[in-house]
């Protein structure tokens, strides 16, 4: 029983499956480090089920963490996330410097700083600089339109630019906003999750815009604005304008319109400063020397005079009667002519002497004709007024211009259809500079200009760089010569004797236009130029919508801008 029990004891055994594949005789061929010569066993369950336990903490725990990642501190993780990338950083170009033409800066560029806390929950001031420069305009009075400003770069609220340059709104900022802009660089920067700048390097240089100088005297320009807001504030003018123009260049020695803005407040975005602006009555956002629009009135004797000495429908010396009116036979009610009055009797006076005491009777009639004596009729004065300048661009280039009104008989069909017909009384008007005839003071001092240098109409430039650019005026200059004697006489003896001085000879023409429903306003005008003996600058200058009658209108400008000039600027009067 006993050796039995063994024997089933034996049969029991387990048996290795290679100890029942491998034969013995070739066994120690094989590596058994290597795995050679060995069937691997089949794991168990509990193999597996450790496996399985040990791979799903594994994963518990990964989600878990990745939750926390996401979910936790995900908006954190992001942000460092952007903080440690290469960055793309404009490098912004200085705008270029803009000067007056004695090197007086004007308009130039500040670095500023800004402060702000280190940290949320921390009180404490950090200062960093601007990205670009502070646009900083100089502190003249007069200076706001010509210059005119730029509004800067601009960002969102997360600190990405949507506009990368300066960009010019008005003036000469807007004129030559190309050359002044220059070119913004690149930069690439590395920064890593604490902010901290790991490494930068330029991918392209900024280049600075180029430095603008202007022709103005910002001296003269200040004084010219100062003598317009004075008049116009003294005797209730809404606005004013004056221009200074070099009678052989066409350059701009002096240009501004009254009232103006504020540049520095606007480049700054100050909100309410451009609200108050945009709401004032007066406009001062209007440039009313390039853009205003006004009725000549009698400053455009001085061409009709010129031309009907060109056409030979007067002479020099032809003399014609003003009794204080004259009238014309009233086809359509003969019991009532119309009547056309002068200002004053002014008695015989030739054409000298009418633009000196500046008679209508005399220029309606060279102007439309009456009894005996012929008159220029309407199509040739179109003619002369656009040959000096009148009814077009005045070609000051990159600024806006108005090009105003010279009245035609197409003209008045098509803005009056219910009385299309040209009467003798519609020339009349306009040879005196009124019915629909408006011009801007730019257009006024290049007729002025014109008449000053012989018959050349320029082209204004208010760089002082510019060459000379302007076209012969066909007209005699014997008739020029006259004209000249005629506006030299109204200083000394006329009625423009407010710019008589000794220290500089002035020849000049006003001129008074009734504005507004009832007339009950008007426009006051002088155009001239000095000195009378050699002409180097003729100007013009317009008081804008004053009371009816009044006195003291831009030849009381032009007087006390004259003494001002003799006591801080006599180099330009010589």
């Amino acid at each position: 029983m006993v050796l039995r029990r063994r024997k089933q004891h034996r049969i029991s055994k387990e048996i290795h499956p290679d100890e029942i594949l491998i034969d013995s005789s070739n066994l120690p061929e094989f590596d058994r480090d290597q795995m050679e010569g060995r069937i691997e066993r089949p794991f168990g369950k509990r193999s597996f089920f450790a496996a399985g336990t040990v791979v799903t903490l594994v994963l518990i725990l990964l989600l878990t963490r990745a939750g926390v990642l996401q979910l936790v501190r995900g908006a954190s993780y992001a942000k460092m996330s952007e903080d440690n990338q290469l960055q793309d950083q404009v490098l912004f170009a200085d705008r270029g410097v803009i000067t007056d033409r004695n090197g007086v800066s004007l308009a130039y560029n500040s670095r500023t700083t800004i402060s702000q806390s280190d940290s949320v929950a921390s009180t404490t001031m950090a200062t960093t600089v601007q990205d670009f420069a502070t646009r900083v305009y100089a502190d003249y009075r007069g200076l706001a339109h010509i210059v005119g400003y730029a509004q800067p770069p601009a960002h969102d609220s997360y600190g990405i630019y949507f506009r990368n340059t300066f960009v010019g709104i008005d003036g000469a900022e807007k004129a030559f906003d190309t050359e002044l802009g220059g070119h913004n660089g690149e930069k690439l920067t590395e920064t890593d999750a604490h902010h901290t700048v790991v490494a930068e390097s330029v991918v392209k240089d900024a280049e600075p815009g180029q430095k603008i100088a202007l022709s103005i005297d910002a001296d003269v320009t200040q004084g010219l604005y100062d003598a317009i807001a004075t008049r116009a504030q003294s005797s209730g003018f809404q606005g004013g304008a004056g221009v200074i123009m070099d009678v052989e260049t066409g350059q701009i020695l002096a240009m501004t319109s009254y009232p103006e803005y504020s540049q520095n407040a606007l480049e700054s975005g100050d909100v309410a400063a451009f609200k108050s602006l945009f709401n004032n009555k007066q406009q001062p956002f209007l440039d009313r020397a390039i853009d205003g629009l006004y009725a000549p009135g009698s400053i455009v004797k001085p061409v009709v005079g010129a031309a009907a000495l060109t056409e030979g429908v007067i002479s020099p010396d032809k003399q014609i009667l003003s009794t204080g009116s004259i009238s014309l036979p009233n086809a359509y009610d003969p019991a009532h002519p119309s009547v056309f009055h002068d200002w004053r009797a002014n008695g015989w006076v030739d054409v000298r002497h009418a633009i000196a005491v500046s008679s209508d009777i005399y220029f309606y009639e060279v102007g439309g004709g009456f009894e005996d004596q012929p008159g220029l009729g309407i199509d040739r004065l179109d003619k002369y007024f656009s040959m000096f300048g009148f009814g077009k661009d005045a070609g000051l280039g990159g600024f806006s211009s108005k090009t105003g009104n010279i009245p035609t008989i197409s003209w008045k069909a098509a803005t009056f259809p219910n009385d299309p017909t040209w009467h003798v009384g519609d020339t009349y008007h306009t040879a005196i500079g009124q019915y629909g005839m408006l011009v801007t003071p730019l257009q006024a001092v290049r007729e002025a200009s014109a008449i000053a240098n012989g018959g050349t109409l320029l082209t204004p430039s208010v760089l002082a760089s510019s060459t000379v650019q302007g076209q012969r005026v066909a007209i005699s200059s014997g008739a020029l010569e006259v004209v000249r004697e005629g506006m030299r006489l109204g200083v000394t003896d006329g009625i423009a004797q407010s710019v008589k001085f000794d220290a500089v000879h002035v020849a000049a023409k006003t001129g008074t236009a009734q504005v507004g429903v009832h007339n009950e306003f008007m426009n006051s005008w002088m155009i001239g130029f000095f000195p009378y003996e050699h002409p180097r600058y003729a100007y013009a200058v317009v008081l804008e919508r004053g009371p009816a009658g009044t006195l003291l209108g831009s030849p009381a400008v032009m007087g006390s801008f004259l003494l001002w000039m003799v006591a801080h600027e006599p180099q330009y009067l010589n």
